[in-house]
């Protein structure tokens, strides 16, 4: 009976190796494919825009991140609006020096009080919404850095698709980025810049390969047509559900518009977590998305081949095919996160991070099966549960 369950597990993890390896080539390819795609030329579009932030809390970098945002070459318009529940907000500091070192900007500190759902981000998206100037939205989140083409790239992509045919024909609605993290010292910083730079991303690009194009948004970056959204009911609509990206990229689509990548790559701040900090966070994220996309979640277990592999050696006790497939799956593990982190991100953390890439992939296979134990996450230091999309206070 041990051996027959040993042979199993060998078989199993086998399979699933072999798998990884495809899934490994295959975002190869995908990636291939975004790097020859953004070097199209893009029209010119310079529209006002109203860059719309929803603050709370002192986030690493804040302040870099928030002039990074006022050092734009874009030869249109652009406001930026700061939204506080109070302006009691630790964060309405930084706006004030902001406001005193960018004269020159349009910059406006604005005070949403109301609470109209779980979302406390939306809830201010919602508020700031009436006091935008232009009919061009921009959503980022408070620790994205950016460079000074950002604007100019982004809303570039509007004007892209005006000769193309099928469904590249119907307009865009949505433009979103790719992003990379900026760790600050703990391992758990570490692991998930290492994890967004290496995993993430390079599932977003196989994503937009074999579904035609993205169904949904990265809170990175939404830039959103005023039009679009209002045809979605608005923020209104999204302030009971955590993945707000996701869900405004997803209504979007339904409603006759396109979601379009930018060539442009963002920099998110990732904080200085404790391993407990660490492990909510991946957990919140991991059973969002089994909540909003749950056959993608099960698809998850073909994306950990080097994991499948190291767990083959031990199961097969060093077969010569084990130790063939660890070394297959190691070296395209390795070339997919130099491809993608590297390359199309341009992360110059990934390089030297490349020696805890296996252990990171083994704690990140357990965190997957741990997202389905439950619905249950940890936000802002509140347990939600969280049901097709919408978040429940947990009692």
């Amino acid at each position: 009976m041990e051996h027959a369950f040993a042979l199993t597990v060998e078989g199993v993890t086998t399979v699933l190796a072999v798998a990884g390896m495809g899934y490994f080539v295959a975002a190869m390819v995908a990636a291939r494919a975004f790097v020859f795609a953004r070097r199209a030329p893009l029209g010119v579009y310079t529209p006002g825009i109203s860059i719309l932030k929803s603050l709370k809390g002192l986030d690493p970098g804040m302040l870099d991140a928030f002039r990074s945002h006022c050092n734009q070459s874009y030869a249109g318009e652009f406001e930026l609006l700061f939204g506080v529940s109070s302006m009691d907000e630790p964060a309405a500091g930084a706006v004030a020096m902001l406001q005193r070192e960018f004269p020159e900007r349009t910059i406006r500190l604005i005070e949403c009080p109301l609470r109209l759902g779980t979302n406390g981000k939306v809830s201010t998206l919602a508020q700031m919404v009436q006091h935008a100037r232009f009919d061009t939205l921009l959503i980022n989140d408070s620790d994205i850095t950016v460079g000074p083409r950002y604007l100019e790239r982004v809303m570039g992509q509007f004007a892209a698709n005006s000769m193309s045919k099928g469904r590249e024909a119907e307009p865009v609605g949505l433009v979103t980025a790719l992003y990379r993290g900026r760790a600050h010292g703990t391992w758990g910083s570490r692991l998930e810049a290492l994890g967004i730079a290496t995993d993430f991303m390079a599932g977003v690009l196989l994503a937009r390969l074999i579904e035609g194009g993205l169904h949904y948004g990265l809170g990175s970056t939404l830039a959103v047509r005023r039009e679009a959204l209002q045809k979605i009911g608005g923020f209104e609509a999204l302030v009971n559900h955590l993945a707000d990206d996701y869900e405004l990229g997803a209504r979007i689509t339904k409603v006759g518009y396109r979601v379009a990548l930018s060539a442009e790559v963002v920099e998110t701040s990732v904080p200085a977590y404790d391993w407990r900090g660490f492990a909510d966070h991946q957990l919140r994220w991991l059973r969002t998305v089994r909540d909003a996309r749950p056959g993608g979640y099960a698809g998850l277990i073909f994306t950990h081949g080097l994991a499948w592999a190291l767990l083959n050696v031990m199961a097969s006790g060093l077969s010569p095919l084990s130790l063939w497939l660890l070394a297959m799956s190691f070296f395209l593990r390795l070339a997919l996160a130099m491809m993608v982190g590297a390359e199309v991100l341009g992360d110059h953390q990934v390089l030297p991070g490349l020696w805890i890439l296996p252990a990171r992939d083994l704690v990140a296979m357990g965190l997957w099966v741990a997202g389905f134990a439950g619905n249950t996450i940890v936000w802002r230091g509140e347990r939600f549960h969280v049901k097709d999309g919408v978040l429940h206070k947990a009692t």
